[in-house]
């Protein structure tokens, strides 16, 4: 694939001339090779308020509610990918579905029963542990096509931000799913919420 990316940057550099981005071999290397466009990113606007449940979360769970660190964007390699992959899969096949009572919703991480948001908070658990950095991992807040509640995990990428989905083992930019947005946790800090 690298061979055959030089090779259509070494044909696009000598029928554009010498004054073009990609006069230089290494210079055309060196830039990622995929960027995502802008629409691939959620564009968050004003405060919002957590979710309640979510503060009581934090209040029991401060070191997952703690500011963010490490890179706000992950540069998605092969490998990466296919550990997202595997730990959405995963998660997803070993979390028996369940929801809480309409009075009594709790967020919970590493369960044996749970509902989306504690599928998506077992999710961003697990990616913390495997080193993936906290500011590119935030929970948000939508509705599914039915109208009803919902919860995942968004990572933000060099591919666009990127969503776990309870409902699904496939991995898709946030605008291709059928979701309709409503709020997503600030990178930073993860108390912030903000509207989408």
């Amino acid at each position: 694939m690298l061979v055959r990316t030089f090779v259509v940057a070494l044909l696009v550099s000598s029928s554009l001339g010498a004054g073009s981005a990609f006069a230089s071999p290494a210079a055309g290397l060196a830039r990622p090779l995929r960027v995502a466009p802008q629409s691939q990113f959620i564009k968050a606007s004003k405060f919002a308020l957590a979710p309640f449940a979510f503060v009581r979360f934090c209040k029991d769970n401060g070191g997952s509610c703690e500011a963010g660190s490490g890179d706000a964007e992950v540069s998605l390699t092969p490998a990466l990918r296919a550990e997202l992959l595997r730990i959405n899969s995963t998660v997803n096949r070993t979390i028996i579905a369940q929801s809480d009572d309409d009075d009594n919703d709790v967020w919970a991480q590493d369960v044996i029963a749970g509902d989306c948001e504690d599928f998506a908070l077992t999710k961003r658990h697990r990616l913390v542990k495997a080193g993936w950095p906290t500011r590119s991992l935030r929970i948000a807040v939508a509705k599914t096509r039915n109208g009803e509640g919902h919860a995942v995990l968004v990572v933000r990428t060099s591919e666009g931000d990127l969503v776990l989905d309870n409902r699904t083992s496939a991995v898709r930019t946030w605008n291709q799913t059928d979701l309709k947005w409503i709020k997503i946790q600030s990178g930073d800090d993860p108390r912030l919420w903000y509207d989408i």
